[in-house]
């Protein structure tokens, strides 16, 4: 995925269709709404953007990467790019967070491995929190896949998250000092708490992607995750089951060098 600015720039350009050889780069971003809890543990559903950029092909030469068509039925194993964009956590935002310090919004990038077969995929992704959290997160699926139709995709299957120490004590820990700050604001002492990171969250996730045209599509999606091991103990969360959702459209580009 790219900066949501770049992402908004790059949904205006046209499809590239200059040389049929040389380099080619193919890649597919979305924009919609998305719902999800305010931070991770909250019990409160916030609403905002979502954006998505999803990696197809990249050719240089005699190298040649992924599947440039989405909805094809390539099989085997593909690598691609990885991204995802965390919120940030703010205590002005939500009351209960008074005394922990704010973390601010994180940018991931890093790569994923994918393998298809013609009615299941399984991936694992690991990425970096370039800011933000600065460390590593990992994340692992199966889907089982359902092609009723020509232009509609279905996709179902579990999750898990990892997440490195790093990670766990940036969302999860809280030390010795956020925990007397939190008891002189008088909103109630977080517990000082050294979170290890691991498992962090396991789930299910179920999506839908219909092709309206060769270039734009419409594509829905829906989360459960349950906080694991010492994120579901951490005395920051307030809610081990947590449910997001996204509603919106994908646009496809093959861009020809």
């Amino acid at each position: 995925m790219l900066r949501p600015a770049l992402a908004a720039l790059l949904t205006l350009l046209p499809a590239a269709t200059l040389a049929q050889d040389g380099p080619r780069f193919a890649f597919t971003l979305g924009a919609g709404l998305e719902a999800k809890p305010g931070y991770f543990g909250s019990d409160e559903v916030t609403f905002g953007p979502d954006l998505s950029f999803s990696f197809g092909a990249l050719s240089v030469g005699p190298l040649s990467f992924g599947n440039a068509d989405p909805d094809g039925l390539s099989q085997g194993f593909d690598i691609g790019g990885a991204f995802r964009l965390v919120g940030e956590r703010s205590s002005d935002d939500y009351e209960e967070l008074q005394g922990l310090m704010d973390v601010d919004r994180a940018i991931e990038l890093g790569g994923a491995l994918r393998y298809s077969a013609s009615w299941w995929d399984a991936f694992a992704e690991v990425r970096y929190g370039v800011t933000g959290h600065e460390s590593l997160v990992a994340d692992l699926g199966l889907d089982l896949v359902s092609r009723p139709s020509d232009r509609l995709t279905l996709r179902a299957g579990p999750r898990i998250f990892l997440g490195s120490d790093d990670y766990a004590a940036t969302y999860f820990g809280v030390t010795e000092a956020e925990s007397l700050a939190s008891a002189a604001d008088g909103t109630g002492a977080f517990t000082a708490f050294e979170a290890q990171g691991g498992i962090l969250s396991a789930g299910l996730e179920l999506s839908a992607h219909y092709r309206l045209t060769e270039l734009w599509g419409f594509e829905a999606g829906l989360r459960y995750d349950r906080l694991q091991n010492d994120a579901a103990d951490s005395p920051i969360t307030t809610e081990d089951d947590q449910l997001s959702a996204n509603l919106g459209v994908t646009r496809r580009f093959d861009i020809r060098f």
